[in-house]
């Protein structure tokens, strides 16, 4: 976050991406009543779960992806694999930060199985930026997002772990299955592009 806004030099907030709303956070104490509640089928504990961090898990998913549609399948997928899983959270940690490592991995592995997809269909395509969406609206922040949805994936990836989610570098690369070097290369790299969009 503190050097993509220094590379936009005016402030621009990526936490203001637009995503469905985003409820209360229950207190620390009550996040292990909260899942016991959820896991015993407890409709209205896993609303409250839900509402309280489906803008999170979306803003974190849309960064990862570039991809608003697939950032909404993602984040389903992300409260899906949760609730599976619940019965694995005990409680180290805040229930939304377990629900967010979720979220980050689930995203990272539909990039993964999506670089399988293209290289097997299409080797000399692998690795292509998205396609530009149009004329971008006025707006730094908007041109911020934009730039960031453009980088290719996996450079997008690195960036956003690093310079939005606050991740170090040895998270990121064990996230992400790759060497701490690389992770450094593509986040240069990403923030390059970045830079460049930006002073068209």
């Amino acid at each position: 976050m503190k050097e993509l806004t220094s590379i936009a030099s005016t402030g621009a907030r990526l936490s203001d991406v637009d995503a469905p709303g985003e409820g209360t956070l229950p207190a620390r104490g009550d996040d292990l009543d909260l899942a016991r509640r959820i896991r015993a089928g407890d409709a209205e504990a896993f609303d409250l779960f839900y509402e309280a961090n489906v803008g999170r898990v979306f803003a974190v998913t849309l960064r990862l992806c570039g991809d608003e549609s697939k950032a909404r399948r993602l984040t389903q997928e992300t409260f899906v694999r949760a609730w599976e899983r619940l019965d694995t959270y005990r409680g180290g940690s805040r229930l939304s930060s377990w629900l967010h490592r979720i979220a980050v991995n689930v995203a990272l592995e539909s990039g993964r199985r999506r670089t399988r997809w293209w290289r097997r269909l299409a080797p000399e395509e692998a690795g292509l930026e998205m396609p530009d969406r149009g004329r971008p609206r006025p707006g730094l922040r908007i041109d911020l997002e934009r730039a960031i949805a453009a980088l290719p994936d996996r450079a997008r990836e690195a960036l956003v772990l690093r310079d939005v989610e606050g991740y170090s570098y040895e998270e990121i690369a064990t996230l992400m299955e790759t060497a701490i070097g690389t992770v450094k290369a593509q986040i240069h790299r990403a923030r390059g592009l970045v830079r460049e969009r930006l002073e068209r």
